[in-house]
């Protein structure tokens, strides 16, 4: 089947419940062969957008396609082109991993040979005899992908696929995630993690409330709204430099009420400190060059805006 190039189309997309509107007339795409997240507290709307479009609950108003199937009307075509992986687990905890998936290789009529193919790819095949209950949640997580992938989506939807997992648990959700991509599966993923968002994914999308309030690159979302800064590092003892001429140390600069001193990061010396200015406040330009001509700076870093960041500035909430 040829998919289209836009593999998810909603358009002023609502949902209701009772008197509730939990998605609020948004609209989005997401082109062939990309990771698209969509960011947002709990309680935004994300898991109500997802059971939309996959078809699990209708919308009570607008419309939305994806793979080139209406989630309404096509719905049993939509099914042979999507995998789901909810947050839930429900797994068969006594059985093997091979064995839970060669049980949903029956029922769906799949080749049974295609449960160690997935096991493979999400990384499980040296624990494919292992009795799930012995696995880690990562690893269950992993395993829950592994059975949405095995009639070969070319769509996968997850919804908050690292949520309590520990670091390394998360690294290997990730790859996996990455892996698909180059194998040219669309992925639209939600999650409260705005790291894992910025490393993952070519577009995000920021609800709040059931509305679609930001929508672009994260690059392009921290070039419009994240201030721009960089990170000095002053010494904090007089007449380490030439150039000083014996005026007060750092600290004493710093205790002016420059709101963005602090003190010494991990890893930076107790005679030193950092201070993050705006590299578009002429004030702050100013004082970088006072010091500079002082010989108190050691280093300059420019520092990006974070993409938790933006969200607080564009979505004027935070993310708990």
């Amino acid at each position: 089947m040829n998919m289209p190039e836009l593999m998810i189309e909603a358009r002023d997309l609502r949902r209701t419940f009772g008197t509730k509107e939990a998605v609020a007339g948004i609209s989005f795409s997401v082109r062939r062969g990309e990771i698209f997240g969509l960011l947002g507290p709990n309680g935004a709307g994300k898991t109500t957008t997802i059971r939309m479009l996959t078809g699990q609950i209708d919308p009570s108003g607008g419309s939305a396609s994806v793979a080139g199937c209406d989630v309404v009307k096509g719905r049993a075509q939509l099914k042979e082109c999507i995998g789901v992986v909810f947050e839930a687990q429900n797994l068969y905890e006594r059985f093997s991993a091979r064995q839970n998936l060669q049980f949903s290789c029956w029922l769906y009529g799949l080749p049974v040979s295609r449960a160690d193919e997935v096991l493979s790819l999400v990384g499980l095949r040296d624990r494919a005899k292992d009795k799930v209950s012995k696995y880690s949640n990562g690893m269950k997580q992993r395993l829950m992908i592994a059975r949405a992938l095995l009639h070969k989506p070319p769509m996968l939807f997850l919804d908050e696929p690292s949520r309590g997992l520990d670091p390394i648990a998360t690294r290997a959700i990730h790859q996996v995630i990455q892996q698909l991509r180059t194998e040219g599966v669309t992925i639209l993923l939600t999650t409260h993690l705005m790291e894992e968002a910025d490393q993952l994914c070519q577009y995000v999308g920021f609800i709040v409330n059931g509305r679609l309030v930001a929508n672009d690159t994260p690059r392009n979302l921290k070039l419009a709204h994240g201030q721009r800064s960089m990170i000095v590092t002053l010494t904090n003892q007089p007449g380490d430099h030439p150039g000083n001429g014996g005026l007060p140390p750092a600290s004493a600069l710093l205790a002016g009420g420059h709101a963005g001193a602090h003190p010494a990061s991990p890893g930076v010396a107790h005679d030193m400190r950092e201070v993050s200015l705006s590299m578009d406040d002429p004030a702050d330009q100013r004082r970088l060059a006072e010091w500079l001509g002082q010989g108190r700076v050691l280093s300059v870093h420019s520092r990006e805006a974070t993409l938790e960041e933006v969200f607080i500035e564009v979505a004027g909430t935070s993310l708990i």
